[in-house]
């Protein structure tokens, strides 16, 4: 009976089906803009494309799409294999960290579109 949960668990894992939560009317759904991003409230999802366009400092970086730039925190662990340099085109997926003078952009995975 104990193994129930754990192959659960592994099954969920193994196929990817986990809750996607709600997304019905008044859903909010994921940020696609620089511009909205930095009007939205904290832990709002975001799924932004355009270039990272320099480093501020470790694990900080400024990205920059057609209505604007933002920093963006992109931890060590979470950077794709493909060299990225401010040309590139490329798809963050994170969430806006309201901070005290703005907001930022925790990054949990990046995708290189050229």
């Amino acid at each position: 009976m104990k193994s129930l949960p754990i192959l659960l668990i592994t099954s969920l894992i193994a196929t990817g089906s986990f809750a996607a939560g709600y997304t019905g009317p008044g859903a909010q759904g994921a940020i696609s803009t620089v511009s909205a991003a930095r009007e939205a409230a904290d832990e709002t999802p975001v799924t932004l494309e355009g270039r990272i366009v320099r480093q501020l400092k470790h694990e900080h970086y400024e990205f920059q799409d057609r209505t604007g730039s933002i920093e963006v925190e992109i931890d060590d662990e979470d950077w794709p294999t493909t060299a990225i340099d401010e040309k590139r085109q490329v798809r963050l997926q994170g969430e806006v960290d309201k901070e005290l003078f703005g907001r930022t952009i925790d990054v949990d995975f990046i995708e290189v579109l050229n």
